[in-house]
Parts: structure tokens; sequence; C-alpha cells
């Protein structure tokens, strides 16, 4: 598939959450380690064979919750079952009978158009959890970066996203919900845990051993990770950004696709696994270059016992940075004329 998620059009309706756990698995045959009750199912955790909490397999988390809260839901910040099931049912049918955009050609081969049918299973109003307005502390200054990249983003590649040009979505925003390719694989190893993206096919491997963070003189852009645990959480810590990446998703909002990070960016994830179907993952994002404050987002990961990874070649046809720049010529053209 191509780079295309930034261009499509996401459902029109994406109001609240839910990721509806899977049927329970057999945990691989791993030792288990403590038992108790999650969703009115008995749930036996594991861990790996070196003494991890068993993290492994494959999770996704497509949804229409929205990644802020929307303005007409105020301060509230879960939904009822009754309103989430009338979300999830409006959703529905935008997605059958809602049109286009003007100057959107819509989605008509929804074969691959992955990005949810339900809201979380928390139920919460948004992904942001924190502050508890659901909305990302912007500073004006970062916005202003944000609108002036997309006012010019046909005159050159320096203002259209790292996503658009394939080089990766990031940390943590590669966490967070797409129109497509939703899906992680988790791997331990001893000493280690490896993260695989479905979306640009990006594989984080992260060490669990104590040893301390690059020099801050080392920047890259996803930063330097370093693994611990927490009881059965996965805490990762992630600083020396090199500033050249964006914190966005095409399940957002106008308001946040798009945002610059800076080499202060420090990113706190949280992996939880709480029953055999089930990972929260929360994060922390702290910016003071872009943020007034830190901010939080949550969301579940559902396992997915059947499903398959194939390779993303997000680069090869990837005709989206070369089309876009060739439409600002063609613009800047027939305005001469």
């Amino acid at each position: 598939m191509n780079r295309l998620s930034s261009f499509l059009p996401v459902p029109a309706l994406m109001a609240t959450l839910a990721m509806l756990p899977v049927a329970a698995q057999t945990l691989d045959a791993k030792k288990p380690v403590a038992a108790r009750a999650s969703s009115g199912k008995s749930w036996i955790a594991a861990h790996t064979p070196d003494g991890q909490p068993d993290l492994e397999g494959i999770w996704s988390n497509p949804t229409i919750t929205p990644f802020e809260r929307p303005a007409e839901l105020g301060d509230k910040a879960v939904l009822t079952k009754k309103e989430a099931a009338e979300l999830e049912a409006r959703a529905a049918k935008a997605r059958v009978d809602g049109p286009p955009k003007d100057g959107d050609p819509g989605s008509y081969n929804q074969a691959w158009f992955d990005s949810g049918t339900k809201v979380v299973s928390t139920r919460q109003t948004s992904l942001v959890v924190n502050p508890p307005d659901g909305k990302v502390p912007l500073k004006p200054s970062a916005e202003a970066k944000r609108d002036y990249d997309l006012e010019h983003v046909t005159d050159s590649w320096e203002h259209m996203s790292v996503w658009d040009r394939c080089i990766t979505r990031g940390v943590p925003a590669g966490m967070f919900p797409a129109g497509y390719n939703n899906s992680y694989q988790i791997l331990q190893i001893p000493g280690y845990v490896v993260i695989l993206y479905e979306m640009i096919h990006e594989a984080r491997i992260i060490p669990l051993d104590g040893r301390p963070h690059l020099p801050s003189s080392v920047r890259q852009w996803n930063g330097d990770s370093r693994g611990h645990w927490e009881g059965n959480t996965l805490v990762i810590d992630t600083t020396n950004y090199n500033g050249k990446g964006w914190i966005g998703t095409s399940a957002a909002t106008l308001r946040i696709k798009g945002i610059p990070e800076s080499e202060a960016l420090h990113v706190v994830e949280r992996f939880t696994r709480v029953d055999a179907d089930t990972i929260h993952y929360r994060v922390t994002i702290d910016d003071p270059n872009v943020y007034t404050k830190p901010w939080e987002v949550a969301i579940p990961l559902n396992r997915e016992q059947d499903y398959r990874i194939y390779e993303y070649a997000c680069h090869e046809g990837n005709h989206a940075v070369e089309n876009v720049l060739s439409g600002g010529r063609a613009a800047e053209a027939a305005a001469k004329k």
C-alpha cells in the first residue's frame, strides 16, 4: 500500500471510545504466575521464560473515539453504554451514507481502510485523558508553526510531515490510531522488548538492562528508549530526540495534525497487560517548547490472534510528495496565466 492515509477521509463520525476485547486465547503455554478476574472471566497471567511479564502477541487499536474531546461534550469524560452504542450506530451509517466533503473524492475502496467501528472499551470521550478537558495543551507558537506548514505544504517537502515522507510516524505518534495498519507486534527476548509497527514497518528495540541513555549529544528521529518493569507494567522512557519529527495522526483533528517536536521532547510510555486480550497503553508527553504542560493519552490495545502483518514498503510507490509538489507548481503556473 502507498502512503495515502493523510489524503484519505477519516470516518466522519469520530466521537468516543471502545475497543471490545476479542475471544479469550491460550497464553502459549507460558508459566502461569498469578490469577485474577478480569471482565468477568478468569485470567491467568504469565511470564516469559526469562521472567518478564508476558506482553507478546499482535495487538491493534483502531477506534472511532476522537483523539481530542469534541467541544459539544464539554467536561464529560466517559460515555454511557447507550451513548456509545448510538455513536457506533451513527458512525456505521455515516460510512455507508455519508457523502464526501467538497474536494474530497472519498474512500471508494474500503477493503484496506481500517479506522475502527467502535469506541474504546473504557468509553472515555477522547484518547487524550489529561488535561481533564481532553485537549492537547498547545502553545500558540506551536499552533502558528503548524498552520504555516499546512498553508505551505505544496511549496516544499520541508513543510510535509515526516510520515508523508515515509521517514517515521515517530514515538509516541506511531502508537496512535491511523486510517489503516493499526497493528503492533510485541516480541520479548532476554534483556529486551521489541515493538514492530505495521505502519511504515518500523521496529523499536528497547533494552531493559538498566543502561543509561545515550549522551545528550547523540540525537535520533525516535529518540533513545530505555525500559524497565514496575510490577507488571513495562515503562519505556525516551529522550534524545533530534527535533525533526512531528506528533500527529490521521485520526486526529486538524488542530493537532503535524505538531513539530523539539529536542526537549520527553516521552514515558506504560504498557500493562490487564487480561488475555487487552493491554492498557498510556503515554505522557512533555515538551516545554511546544506544550504549556505535559499531557497524556490512554488507549487499549486488543489482541489479534489470527492477524498477519505484512511488509509495509512505504517508500516504494510513494508518489504523495512528488504529486503534492507537482500540484503546487501547476497551481502557480495557472495563476501566472
